[in-house]
């Protein structure tokens, strides 16, 4: 088993609280890591059809087997066991009981804030992070891109376009079906698909309606959907404005770029040296690793973009306290003075010094004041 980065604050966290509640997309490794975490605890699965039959007919009756504590899977999918669940942490507010995990934040979310709030502690795990995953290893750029770093895959060497393929059909399923009436699937593939084109772009709700063939509305809660399942998300912009015109349209993610090349029918990695997708994928892959950082710490994601009406514009703007930092990114491997232009227009702006540029090349170092780092050190570490 590959060690998670995250195991180390959900062991402190069970210190302190009587249940941690593990959120993150289908196949992350949630259910791995928290049997691991709870060896001599039973696992209860509520996608078992007679386990979840039994739990919502009488709540009391189940949850009384495992008053000592226990790891209840997607529980999510039975969502009457919150309000018993609080009422024996209530009874007995020892640390170190529950470990609930779920693949639909939302929901949990919901539940957590009317049953929960003040007893639980969140941690969302999302697939693989570079670090954890190829600790003694200097992969392609490009190999890194295509696979992607959900669990199976390199658990168990599989073909990652065979794999991404059901992975679509399984989460369409389960988790599309369950959440809102799609009549045409064939139609919200195609959603998808144009999404992941968009990547690394401002989400534009109306043309992706328009190319899909749906509703402005139902365009909404279609990438509604997508967040919620760990698919997507949305960086959203900067407030800051230094009396400028500024955009405030979110830019749309996918949170791992193996499936957004699937969806793109990239079919190996020697495609992407060429694709026109290239660079907005390999921003696509340094944001997730920031946010990656951010959740194996049990933070919320303090990313951010910045552009005004004039097209300057700053990849990811890190918010620390009242600290923010600039960086550029770009997968290219030389250096060239365009990469600077963003970071120098910020820096006329703010008169702040750190800066960063990360891009796809091998070594860091810093030029005209500006920390450059390869794509396989993250800013964090």
């Amino acid at each position: 088993m590959i060690n998670r980065d995250s195991s180390k604050v959900i062991r402190k966290l069970l210190k302190g609280y009587p249940a941690i509640v593990l959120t993150g997309p289908r196949q992350s490794g949630k259910t791995t890591l928290a049997k691991y975490i709870f060896p001599k605890k039973p696992y209860v699965s509520l996608e078992n059809p007679d386990t979840r039959e039994f739990a919502e007919n009488d709540p009391r009756a189940f949850l009384g087997k495992y008053k000592s504590g226990a790891v209840f899977d997607e529980i999510q999918n039975c969502p009457c066991l919150f309000s018993y669940l609080q009422e024996i942490i209530d009874e007995n507010n020892k640390p170190g009981r529950f470990i609930l995990t779920g693949s639909q934040q939302f929901k949990l979310h919901k539940q957590i804030s009317q049953s929960l709030a003040g007893r639980v502690a969140l941690v969302q795990l999302l697939p693989f992070s570079y670090s954890e995953l190829y600790k003694n290893e200097k992969p392609q750029l490009d190999k890194v891109l295509f696979t992607g770093m959900y669990p199976p895959i390199h658990d168990r060497k599989l073909d990652p376009s065979i794999w991404y393929a059901n992975y679509m059909q399984t989460y369409i399923e389960r988790d599309v079906r369950k959440l809102i009436n799609v009549r045409d699937l064939s139609t919200f593939q195609r959603f998808v698909r144009l999404c992941a084109g968009r990547t690394g772009q401002l989400l534009n709700l109306s043309n992706l309606a328009i190319d899909t063939g749906i509703t402005h509305n139902t365009a909404k809660a279609w990438i509604s959907i997508l967040e919620a399942s760990y698919i997507i998300f949305l960086l959203q912009p900067h407030h800051i404005n230094f009396n400028k015109r500024i955009i405030k349209t979110p830019k749309l993610y996918f949170y791992d770029t193996g499936f957004a090349s699937w969806l793109l029918s990239i079919q190996n990695s020697k495609q992407i040296s060429n694709h026109h997708a290239r660079g907005a994928l390999f921003e696509t892959m340094i944001i997730s690793e920031m946010i990656k950082k951010r959740f194996n710490k049990a933070l919320t994601s303090n990313l951010f973009f910045w552009r005004d009406r004039s097209g300057n514009e700053i990849d990811v703007i890190i918010e620390n306290s009242d600290v923010l930092i600039p960086a550029e990114i770009k997968s290219g491997q030389t250096i060239n003075d365009d990469f600077f232009k963003g970071l120098k227009y910020w820096k006329k702006l703010t008169e702040r010094k750190d800066s960063y540029l990360i891009y796809g090349g091998e070594e860091n170092y810093k030029r005209e004041g500006i920390n450059i780092r390869s794509w396989r050190k993250n800013i964090n570490d």
